[in-house]
């Protein structure tokens, strides 16, 4: 099932954008969120670890059509107070999602696939459940803010302590693993300590800056590729004779020409 949060910390997580910081860097990964993923208003998407809902009420403001799923039921109680009847929501786990093949045109996973006991196997689920596009969003290992949660959790409790941190390399590597090679896009944000905000805002939400692997946050889009099973068909035939003739015989008629 992988780490499942409790109150105490779902109240927490969903008090952490009210800090002004915390707020931009919130902004800086839904831009990113949305600038590779382009989603269509009456698409249908799955929000696979939807968390208090943060990105399903950014996703019914834009006109789609949403569904969440996470395991904690402090997390979804929160959601629901939010989104009321706007949105379906579900009690459940990454690696087997309650759904038929192809129900969504968006699957997302946004700092969830850090919390899974089976990061392949959520993601193979994921790739089950949509029919177009996959958007990854997880935490970057070698950004320095990454460096420095696994650092302070060896000292400290920290629920980074439960998680597991990702790199550009290995994102594409479990996604090709699944899939094989289709068209993918790839950006990171964050690269510059929050504090310097006022001054590296701009420079954050260029596109040439966002190519750089070693942002905090990696946002990566899928593309999904129909792929169709073939089968032989075998084919009965008559091995003629040796040195036999072929051919539609001529009638007596047809030889002599009519009219």
């Amino acid at each position: 099932m992988g780490y499942v949060f409790e109150y105490k910390i779902a109240r927490k997580y969903d008090t952490w954008y009210q800090n002004p910081d915390n707020r931009f860097v919130a902004d800086l990964e839904d831009q990113l969120l949305l600038r590779l993923l382009q989603p269509a208003q009456g698409e249908r998407v799955l929000d696979i670890g939807c968390g208090t809902g943060r990105h399903l009420e950014m996703f019914l403001k834009m006109g789609l059509d949403v569904t969440g799923l996470d395991p904690s039921p402090h997390m979804l109680g929160i959601a629901a107070e939010k989104l009321g009847h706007r949105a379906e929501l579900h009690q459940g786990v990454a690696e087997d999602l309650p759904f038929e093949d192809n129900s969504f045109d968006i699957a997302t996973l946004v700092t969830s696939l850090e919390f899974v006991d089976d990061a392949h196997k959520a993601l193979e689920e994921a790739c089950r459940v949509a029919e177009s596009r996959i958007f990854l969003g997880v935490l970057n290992r070698y950004a320095i803010k990454g460096i420095e949660r696994r650092l302070r959790g060896i000292f400290s409790e920290s629920v980074y302590n439960r998680a597991r941190f990702f790199s550009v390399w290995q994102a594409k590597r479990h996604v090709m693993q699944i899939l094989g090679k289709i068209p993918l896009k790839w950006g990171t944000v964050l690269h510059l300590p929050i504090g310097l905000r006022k001054y590296t805002q701009r420079l954050e939400e260029w596109p040439f800056v966002q190519k750089c692997p070693f942002g905090c946050f990696i946002g990566m889009v899928v593309t999904l590729v129909p792929r169709y099973q073939t089968q032989n068909i075998p084919i009965d035939y008559v091995r003629q004779p040796k040195g036999a003739v072929t051919g539609l015989m001529k009638t007596p008629t047809q030889s002599r020409g009519e009219g």
